[in-house]
């Protein structure tokens, strides 16, 4: 069923608006995916807060046109699925994932702001640590000498009280 042009010009408006927010691109063709493994690709991309969307490339370009993306189109070849993240790290996980388990998903490309990635540009980007991940580490790294500072301390009267018990047994059992 093709779309009349309010429903396309529609479809770019919101394509746009999401693109502009984005963090990361990435683009895969599904050719041969079935339908059922598609709504599961859908389910997960919802939980990951991944925009994940089948649009006609041509679509696509004007939706691009204009945002630091625009580069991307150049690559927009075929039928394509479009994971569009504000995470830089979660359209680019969820796809790779996914493509493991499917062949018939092939990641094509790639887009960060200003910067275009192929397709092991983007297997690498997925190994990377999602931003929970990252920050994590970071608090942990923070918090490691102020815990190890508050734990020697508490190691003086710890050693005073193991010192004062050791005392007592030694003249309770003299």
């Amino acid at each position: 069923m093709s779309l009349n042009l309010d429903d396309k010009k529609a479809v770019v408006a919101e394509v746009s608006a999401i693109v502009a927010k984005a963090q990361s691109i990435i683009v895969a063709e599904y050719r041969g995916l079935e339908v059922v493994d598609l709504t599961g690709l859908r389910a997960k991309a919802r939980q990951s807060g991944v925009y994940l969307r089948v649009l006609k490339n041509t679509l696509a370009r004007r939706a691009l046109t204009g945002t630091p993306f625009e580069a991307l189109s150049e690559k927009l070849v075929g039928p394509l699925i479009y994971g569009i993240s504000t995470d830089p790290v979660a359209a680019a996980k969820l796809l790779n994932d996914f493509a493991k388990g499917k062949d018939q998903i092939v990641i094509k490309a790639g887009a960060m702001p200003n910067y275009v990635l192929d397709a092991a540009g983007v297997k690498a980007l997925a190994t990377m640590p999602s931003r929970e991940e990252l920050l994590s580490k970071l608090l942990g790294t923070m918090q490691a000498p102020i815990t190890q500072f508050v734990r020697t301390l508490n190691e003086v009267p710890t050693k005073f009280v193991r010192g004062l018990a050791a005392v007592r047994d030694a003249k309770t059992t003299a």
